[in-house]
């Protein structure tokens, strides 16, 4: 129904441009009920774990030896989309030329910054360490030009044949995980880190609006108990209230 409303206020607002009609006929809802707000598939520390384990045993011993290239790739795709955040059509426009080796000064650790193209226009994004050495396989194995894709295909499914093959396909929702996932995945886990939620959402070219309400919010790291638990000390009763100092 949504979907439909949609469509047709689409075609209101052309009839309009086209002086079809003089003015737009209002399609909001009288009574709007607030809905439940869902957070997004994404894997958990340990189902992360055991999806990398998985893709890893794949690319070391593939059950084709045809597609051994296939599984490398996959591999190097999940840890480095895990560890960077990026949209899946982010990762599909990312050229080698798009991507530098860096000693970060702020955390003393080597990472990747990467110029981002996508839905959002170009950003940047700084990643973590676990993302480097995926990214030096991918230039190993490819031994790319710079204006290559590093990422020409999605293995789309091969990354749903290991997701069945691990029970990973849905999460305890029965939403179903696709590579979004790990751009769900890394948000979620530097959350519960402890990172600092505006950068995180800088770091992802979103809004911090959008991480409260699809990630932070189904958090238990994102509560803090000693806040939570605050006991306040009573007055005792014989006791007469202070006077102000003056």
């Amino acid at each position: 129904m949504h979907q439909e409303i949609v469509v047709l206020r689409q075609t209101l607002k052309a009839a309009v441009r086209h002086r079809w009609l003089d003015r737009l006929p209002d399609l909001s809802e009288p009574y709007r009920a607030s809905g439940k707000i869902s957070h997004r598939a994404w894997f958990s520390p340990e189902e992360y774990k055991k999806l990398y384990e998985a893709t890893r045993r794949r690319a070391r011993t593939p059950k084709n030896p045809r597609y051994k290239w296939e599984s490398g790739q996959l591999h190097d795709y999940v840890l480095f989309m895990a560890n960077t955040g990026l949209r899946p059509d982010e990762a599909s426009h990312l050229e080698y030329r798009d991507v530098k080796i860096v000693e970060d000064e702020g955390s003393k650790e080597t990472i990747l910054e990467i110029e981002v193209r996508g839905k959002r226009g170009v950003g940047y994004c700084k990643s973590t360490s676990g993302a480097v050495k995926p990214f030096q396989r991918l230039v190993e194995r490819n031994k790319p030009q710079p204006t290559d894709l590093i990422f020409p295909k999605t293995h789309r499914q091969l990354f749903n044949t290991i997701l069945d093959e691990e029970g990973l396909k849905k999460d305890r929702e029965g939403q179903p995980r696709t590579a979004y996932s790990l751009r769900h995945t890394y948000i979620c886990l530097r959350l519960m880190e402890g990172a600092d939620i505006y950068q995180i959402a800088k770091n992802c070219r979103t809004s911090v609006e959008m991480i409260e309400k699809y990630y932070a919010s189904h958090l238990k790291n994102s509560l803090d108990a000693s806040a939570i638990n605050i006991r306040r000390k009573k007055a005792k009763k014989d006791e007469p209230p202070t006077e102000p100092e003056e």
